[in-house]
């Protein structure tokens, strides 16, 4: 790893192995400040991953393409002994503490995605294919919509490494992405907490941008479950429910795709979600973020920190109408 992040400036791993987004029931009651509460309860009980379970040969990022392309951010150290150990799955619990303990057993091999739709070579690619694609090291900030981020560590493959061997045609403008529906061993499918399956898109632009990756493990290792194994989309310039988890089907279309969060509330989850310090969500402020292990509130950054890297993608569009 380059030294322009040292190790003990990333969130901790044993932390971050139980935390997703918040579950819908308690964004509806809760507040912000009683969510900082609950973060600050810590599972003495980590996720141990199998043994043998590592990702070797990855491309670590130099500090010069650091500073270039975003790949490694630089961030203050996030203490340990207030980092709190949280995790929603909605597939597997609606309790934070209780998805890593319902994904416990949750077996990822075999496993396929597809990707199909508007491309001259569809192909259905096994894990394995997946994995020889090449994998690099990505650290990057991740902003929850609920007013919390971290730092990780990410392994894994530009999606448009992906893509490229499909050929997308030349009227595919969107790309739609979808969570596996497996009620027996997604337990929480059995009941309408969303619509299931999960899932999400992005425009054809924004999937081909070297920061979006489609991750297959972090901090050295292979995703755990509850944090989306065996392979899940990043995109780190936008709030963390754009990057949807364990992917089975890639899909290229013309028109923009239903997301699961845009269904859910409209006014609240728009299709582009960009981080933006500058449009409040309709309950709370995204002006500011709390960095988990951090007590002080930060400034949140347009487009997350990697506005250098995105904004051009955006130009003349108008974001506060376009959320």
């Amino acid at each position: 790893m380059s030294d322009k992040i040292k190790s003990t400036e990333i969130t901790d791993k044993q932390v971050y192995l139980n935390r997703r987004l918040f579950m819908r029931a308690a964004v509806l009651a809760g507040t912000a400040t009683a969510t900082t509460l609950l973060y600050r309860r810590l599972n003495p009980q980590p996720l141990k991953l199998a043994e043998g379970e590592k990702l070797d040969d990855v491309v670590k990022v130099t500090r010069e393409e650091a500073s270039k392309t975003g790949y490694l951010v630089d961030e203050p150290q996030t203490p340990l002994a207030s980092i709190t150990n949280y995790n929603n799955f909605y597939e597997f619990d609606t309790s934070k503490s209780g998805v890593a303990h319902a994904a416990k057993g949750f077996v990822t091999r075999p496993w396929a995605v597809s990707v199909e739709g508007l491309v001259n070579k569809p192909r259905v690619f096994d894990l394995d294919e997946l994995l020889q694609i090449r994998q690099e090291e990505r650290v990057y900030r991740l902003r929850c919509v609920e007013g919390w981020s971290m730092v990780i560590p990410w392994i894994g493959f530009p999606l448009h490494k992906l893509l490229e061997k499909v050929e997308p045609t030349s009227q595919a403008k969107y790309v739609a992405f979808q969570t596996l529906l497996d009620p027996n061993r997604m337990p929480n499918q059995k009941f309408g907490i969303l619509s299931w399956p999960y899932v999400e898109g992005l425009r054809l632009d924004e999937a081909m941008h070297p920061l979006t990756i489609m991750a297959t493990g972090m901090y050295g290792e292979t995703l755990p479950p509850q944090d989306g194994a065996p392979i899940r989309l990043v995109v780190p310039w936008k709030y963390g429910f754009k990057s949807i988890k364990s992917v089975v089907k890639i899909s290229l279309v013309a028109d923009e795709p239903p997301t699961t969060w845009n269904i859910e509330g409209p006014d609240e989850y728009g299709f582009y979600s960009n981080v933006n310090p500058n449009v409040a969500h309709p309950r709370w402020s995204q002006a500011d973020e709390r960095r988990i292990g951090e007590y002080n509130r930060r400034k949140t950054l347009m487009f997350n920190g990697y506005g250098e890297q995105v904004a051009k993608l955006y130009e003349g569009m108008d974001l506060v109408r376009n959320f």
